[in-house]
């Protein structure tokens, strides 16, 4: 029963997740400690193992709870069954299209190689854009929504190609019904009044590339001339996110082992106007940005004092929202999202600039990952399959791991470059994870708490 559950403490608040059902508990330290013992049959070793320390009644009292908690389904939850879907071929629900192999900034930690991911730098035409969204339309059976991601490098030094396939998808939802969700993903250097007004018009999401203070972002993101690029880009998604009301985008930076405390550049974020934010571990092998496993102790220690900051925040009517503490602890996603979750190399590929598939954009340029291309479609019939069943109940290292239905794996890319196969994470961001995972469980679950508190008694 015990790789059925995970009970942390963070401050003096003690939780109890029950792995299998995602249902999460705030408990007492006495509860918190009798589940080194319970099993769910053995409440007599519980009484014998912690009368000395608990009274025998609150003991009783809280065995009932804890039987009523796996009467319920919360507790001790059967183990998920792999839906039977994944033996099937998967449908393609998104393309991620790589509109610029090239890239007007030089950012000190980016995986692809400053936008020419390993080649030359060029940009899409319009034909292939095209053609891509013609394959999705093609392999995705009955499916409604589909999703384009326009990426690069930076998309921006592209927009002929982004405005030709905008047109063309938009006349493809008329001809077949579908609806497609359109996303462009920017450095905000190019981002003028007529590119923020044409954005507008096409419904077309953003996501903001900044690294939160001046400092440390004009230090990790300059131009091609070595030039700070911070005051240039706050000023165009400042109008960018004014135009559309503070809605349909959202700003992702990157931390390295140069901002630690990078609880500061989420904050100053915040404090520059922007509502909605996200802050990633780097991701680098033989680096010195990037982190190893004596780096853990300080990252953790900042994710508590990010968690302080995010509650007090939110206490003080001046909240905001950080894209890891968002978590529905109700209705967590199905379960194939639980077990395999971004679809990449099955229902989700990028597109290089010449055509060719790959699994995701961070594979874009590693030569054995290449599937086909939007003209032939998926050539290498074996890697798909091989992405598919490479859900968290096929990695050794996954199924026994309490987060194992949050993460759903990890990333594959970052399994790749470290290990060289999907299917062994990188050990480093699992930590990290599993880290950030606690403090989002801790953070959505006092707030819900104070929210049910704050409510009136009927």
């Amino acid at each position: 029963m015990k790789d059925r559950i995970h009970k942390f403490r963070q401050g003096d608040t003690y939780i109890l997740l029950d792995i299998n059902s995602g249902a999460v508990h705030v408990i007492d330290r006495m509860i918190y400690d009798m589940m080194d013992i319970f099993q769910g049959d053995n409440d007599e070793e519980v009484t014998a193992a912690l009368r000395s320390d608990y009274r025998e009644k609150d003991l009783q009292e809280a065995l009932g709870e804890l039987h009523s908690l796996m009467d319920a389904g919360q507790l001790f939850a059967p183990d998920i069954d792999v839906p039977p879907t994944f033996r099937q071929e998967g449908l393609v629900k998104s393309l991620c299209l790589m509109v610029a192999q090239d890239c007007n900034l030089r950012c000190r930690y980016c995986f692809g190689d400053a936008g020419s991911y390993g080649g030359e730098r060029a940009v899409m035409s319009p034909e292939v854009g095209r053609a891509a969204v013609d394959y999705l339309i093609s392999r995705c059976g009955q499916r409604k929504h589909c999703e384009i991601d326009f990426f690069g490098g930076e998309p921006l030094m592209n927009m002929r190609t982004v405005k030709a396939v905008t047109e063309y998808v938009r006349q493809k939802e008329k001809e077949t019904g579908k609806s497609f969700k359109l996303t462009l993903t920017t450095n905000g250097v190019l981002l003028d009044d007529p590119t923020i007004l044409w954005l507008n018009e096409n419904r077309i999401s953003v996501v903001l590339s900044v690294d939160g203070r001046k400092e440390v972002h004009d230090r990790m993101r300059p131009d091609a001339g070595g030039n700070g690029t911070y005051d240039r880009v706050i000023r165009n998604f400042r109008k960018l996110v004014d135009s559309r009301d503070g809605k349909n985008y959202y700003m992702r930076g990157t931390y390295t082992k140069e901002n630690l405390d990078f609880t500061e550049d989420v904050l100053a974020m915040k404090d520059a106007g922007f509502d909605i934010l996200s802050v990633e571990p780097v991701v680098l092998k033989d680096n010195p940005l990037g982190f190893t496993e004596e780096d853990l102790p300080r990252i953790y220690a900042e994710y508590d004092r990010l968690t302080e900051a995010y509650l007090r925040r939110h206490r003080e009517g001046r909240g905001f929202f950080f894209f890891h503490f968002n978590m529905d602890l109700s209705n967590g996603p199905c379960v194939a999202k639980r077990l395999a979750g971004c679809g990449a190399g099955h229902e989700y590929y990028a597109v290089a600039e010449n055509g060719d598939l790959y699994p995701c954009h961070q594979f874009v340029g590693r030569k054995k990952y290449k599937l086909g291309n939007v003209y032939d479609g998926v050539q290498d019939t074996e890697l798909p399959r091989y992405f598919r069943e490479s859900h968290v109940l096929n990695k050794e290292t996954c199924k026994d791991c309490w987060a194992r239905f949050f993460c759903s794996g990890g990333c594959h890319a970052n399994a790749d470059l470290f290990h060289g196969d999907i299917r062994k994470p990188y050990e480093v961001g699992c930590e990290i994870q599993k880290k950030r995972l606690e403090c989002a469980i801790l953070v959505q679950a006092l707030l819900a708490l104070e929210s049910m508190e704050g409510q009136p008694e009927t």
